[in-house]
């Protein structure tokens, strides 16, 4: 069956002016979302390319903010043509933000002061501050030193907007070291904290001689995630990590002694003692062999999706049931496509279960479900499939005149992700409007034209396409965003060159009528 037929956005504005909703407190939300879908998606609307800029500094994109100079200077995209928030006094090398994420004060939690309501920028800094930042005014409202016996570099969210992971860069060791062949006991540190107010749950070392030959490790929902070499990918619990092997528990902000040192914890130059430090192998609670150690985990119930530990099997997709590592139905996913770039996969971030598979031509959404009278086996099936715009032929013909005059004529098969041919090369979703965005770029002559496509996030439907008026050569890098009324593309060039284009929805009033105005 085809989708149902919705109201029009005259009916759904008649229906809020007067009340007409149930009693849960999201129905009124939902609703002015789907009159922005539907305003999005209508015919007459365009997206217009309000500004243009260029940087020496990468450019970064969070929830309406563009960030500039290390997150020094913020540009609010909200309204018609963005408009500079503030900007941060220049500092020294030492002192420049390397990392940052953004946090908007999450649904329930009642917090110390008013102002703890508002959106903060977490940052971190190049000499091991913490700092937070207020997002509209860029005053430093809190700071936390975190020590100096290692150099840490990198934020994430471990719990998204509730617990965050800071991870030092990696203990090799100098040159000399090496040369010698000492090794290097500790291999990195992870820093986790509870955010507003803030509070240190731990800080933890990765020693080689519990865990091994590392490459990397990270946190994510409570779960240590180690990595190897080899692409052996290791599970263990943190919660259960910081219980069994915690030294002492230090909270921020009080005096404290440690290593015969007493000073004040999270201030310098004190900073924050290593507390959790593994002296036994902790319990493991999973471990999987996979191809660069690419390991994924989600769907519903638990599955994983990994890709088999051999150079030939790269594009090869191998989706598993978590409890038993047994194979699900059809769970072997290759798509039949010649690229020279890879084809990648992962699971659906609107937490339908469901699974993207995107290659050079087109996009897949498969979906798990039951196998019928057994509903301990699962299988994979298509959901739909997005085809890029492209002939079906892929044999290309060349005429050859010889000296004698004969006609020769050659074949050739064209690779998958030619550039003469529509390539997909972006694939998004936007959670509030329900709509998966989609980047094509066929190269035109000597340049490249890309368009952004919306697609129903249900049935796969194409409902728009907007043509991005900027050329886009595919040997560069590039991120584009999709948020609400806001398309941003942002683009990195040779030379450390990097350039942001931002596109605003705007009503098609006719070139007529757009004339009249600029007369007046």
């Amino acid at each position: 069956m085809g989708p149902t037929r919705k109201p029009n956005v005259c009916s759904r504005l008649s229906r809020r002016a007067l009340g007409c909703f149930s009693r849960d407190a999201g129905v009124v939300q939902r609703t002015n979302l789907g009159i922005l879908r539907a305003l999005v998606c209508q015919e007459s609307t365009k997206f217009k390319n309000v500004w243009t800029t260029h940087s020496r500094s990468p450019i970064a994109y969070e929830r309406g903010r563009i960030y500039f100079d290390n997150y020094r200077r913020c540009v609010s995209s909200v309204a018609s043509e963005p408009r500079k928030l503030y900007e941060m006094p220049k500092c020294s090398k030492s002192e420049k933000i390397e990392d940052a994420l953004l946090w908007e004060c999450p649904v329930g939690d009642i917090l110390p002061n008013s102002a703890d309501y508002k959106s903060s920028l977490i940052a971190l800094t190049a000499h091991n501050w913490l700092l937070r930042i207020s997002a509209t005014t860029g005053k430093i409202l809190e700071k936390i030193y975190l020590g100096h016996y290692c150099k840490f570099r990198y934020l994430s969210w471990d719990t998204p907007q509730e617990v965050i992971a800071v991870k030092s860069a990696q203990n090799r060791g100098s040159a000399v070291v090496r040369q010698a062949g000492i090794q290097q006991p500790i291999l990195l540190y992870l820093a986790v904290f509870q955010v507003l107010p803030f509070s240190l749950i731990g800080i933890l070392e990765i020693n080689k001689k519990i865990f091994g030959n590392v490459t990397d490790a990270t946190l994510s929902h409570g779960i240590l995630i180690v990595m190897y070499n080899s692409g052996l990918v290791r599970l263990y619990s943190f919660q259960t990590i910081a219980e069994q092997f915690m030294q002492q528990k230090l909270d921020l902000g009080c005096a404290c002694r440690w290593g015969g040192t007493t000073g004040t914890v999270g201030e310098s130059p004190f900073g924050i003692p290593c507390n959790i430090k593994i002296t036994d192998t902790p319990p493991l609670l999973f471990e999987v062999s996979s191809l660069e150690n690419a390991f994924q985990i989600g769907g519903h119930p638990w599955h994983y999706i990994i890709t088999p530990n051999k150079k030939k099997q790269k594009g090869v997709f191998h989706i598993c049931a978590l409890k038993d590592n047994s194979l699900a139905k059809n769970g072997i996913q290759e798509m039949d496509c010649c690229s020279l770039e890879s084809d990648w996969i992962y699971f659906h971030p609107d937490a339908s279960g469901r699974i993207i598979h995107v290659g050079p031509n087109q996009v897949k959404v498969l979906k798990l479900t039951e196998i019928e009278n057994n509903s301990s086996q699962h299988q994979i099936s298509e959901d739909f499939v997005i085809l890029a715009n492209r002939e079906n032929n892929k044999n290309e013909n060349v005429l050859t005149v010889t000296a004698s005059g004969r006609v020769v004529k050659k074949s050739f098969n064209l690779l998958d992700d030619d550039p003469e041919q529509e390539t997909f090369k972006v694939v998004d979703y936007e959670d509030e409007l329900d709509l998966l965005s989609v980047v094509a770029v066929t190269q035109i002559d000597a340049e490249g034209k890309a368009h952004l496509d919306f697609h129903c996030n249900e049935y796969g439907t194409l409902l728009k396409s907007i043509p991005l008026v900027e050329s886009w050569d595919v040997t560069y890098s590039h991120e584009v965003y999709f948020d609400r009324d806001l398309v941003l593309h942002i683009e990195q060039k040779p030379n450390r060159v990097f350039s942001c284009y931002v596109y605003q929805m705007v009503c098609d009033t006719g070139e007529e009528e757009e004339t009249v105005n600029r007369s007046c």
